[in-house]
């Protein structure tokens, strides 16, 4: 069976606080752990009121410090907000705690806005620039030391932890490529590159001392209910908050509502729309047929669940509701001709 795995944002629903998320994402990730998860991933955002895992290494050390056998990493660690050393010692320190279960998911992007991510890294241009080289100069620090090598990652040198690559567009589809890294795309936000960004991944991929063929996991957002329209009322706090977001107003999860035609403006529905096309949502039976027919078109190798559920209970039972139908789905092999 396709591998599932989540990603997970520690979301602070409205009128909670971060406390509250993070022992939330603690309580997930025991019971994905439970339920047969592959991964559970945290990501790096900034300035977000509705999102607490922004010193990410530190909520995998939550995470992974509480549970037992389920990998657990980073979806991603925005590299250019960061030296390339100071992530090697954060994941080399994560892997010497937790080892052979840490996986570090790099992206490009800044994970906030334009004045925050100025905040974080001063020099915007040089930062974004630079990012083939830093993810280069990180390999290597997690290579063995080489004689007379002067700057080591301590702990990291040597631990070779399992680098991969994210991204929403081809930028990061061709690197992970040419350097032969595993790749998840960003499809649960940005949809639009996602079957390009498969096909040159796969036609351009170069084998590595990590990774011998191409593998490719893809992000989805699912909420199963025990209804159709359970699910799809879950459904509308993810709608809103991304609603919220392109209107600049960015804030804590919102309570689903049970009429989400009068929230948003044509526009605003038509971009949601647009956006979160990537999306299975719906009963069991509704998701089971979403689910087989994106895998029959994509042939992902592992796929990246997401779930913005206001209600902690309620993205619990959906989680687990997911993880029950993998075994309704036919396993179909990744082909390098999608």
């Amino acid at each position: 069976m396709i591998p599932f795995s989540i990603l997970d944002l520690s979301p602070i629903p409205q009128g909670a606080t971060a406390s509250v998320a993070l022992r939330n994402s603690l309580d997930l990730a025991q019971h994905a752990e439970e339920w047969g998860y592959k991964r559970f991933w945290v990501a790096e955002h900034h300035n977000m009121p509705g999102i607490a895992s922004a010193a990410t290494s530190i909520v995998i050390a939550h995470v992974a410090g509480g549970t037992e056998t389920i990998r657990v990493g980073s979806g991603g660690i925005m590299l250019p907000n960061h030296s390339p050393l100071v992530i090697a010692e954060q994941f080399g320190t994560l892997a010497s705690l937790f080892p052979r279960r840490i996986d570090l998911g790099l992206g490009r992007a800044p994970g906030t806005d334009q004045p925050t991510a100025r905040a974080l890294r001063r020099d915007l241009a040089a930062s974004a620039d630079r990012f083939p080289e830093d993810v280069q100069e990180l390999q290597h620090y997690f290579e063995a030391p080489e004689p007379g090598q002067k700057i080591r990652a301590i702990p990291g040198a040597g631990l070779q932890v399992p680098i991969w690559l994210l991204g929403s567009s081809l930028f990061s589809a061709q690197l992970a490529a040419h350097l032969g890294l595993p790749f998840a795309f960003a499809s649960h936000f940005a949809p639009a590159d996602m079957m390009d960004a498969l096909r040159l991944y796969r036609h351009l991929f170069k084998p590595s001392k990590q990774l011998d063929r191409p593998y490719a996991m893809l992000g989805i957002n699912i909420i199963v209910g025990t209804t159709d329209a359970e699910a799809r009322r879950q459904f509308t706090s993810l709608q809103q908050s991304f609603t919220y977001l392109r209107r600049g107003t960015p804030g804590q999860i919102p309570p689903p509502i049970d009429d989400i035609e009068s929230f948003w403006s044509p526009a605003e529905k038509a971009l949601a729309s647009q956006t979160l096309t990537v999306s299975a949502v719906g009963s069991p039976e509704t998701v089971v047929r979403a689910l087989q027919n994106f895998l029959d078109v994509t042939h992902p190798d592992e796929l990246m669940i997401t779930a913005h559920i206001y209600d902690h209970k309620a993205r619990l039972d959906s989680f687990e509701r997911v993880a029950a139908l993998r075994s309704n789905l036919t396993a179909i092999e990744a082909k390098a001709a999608v």
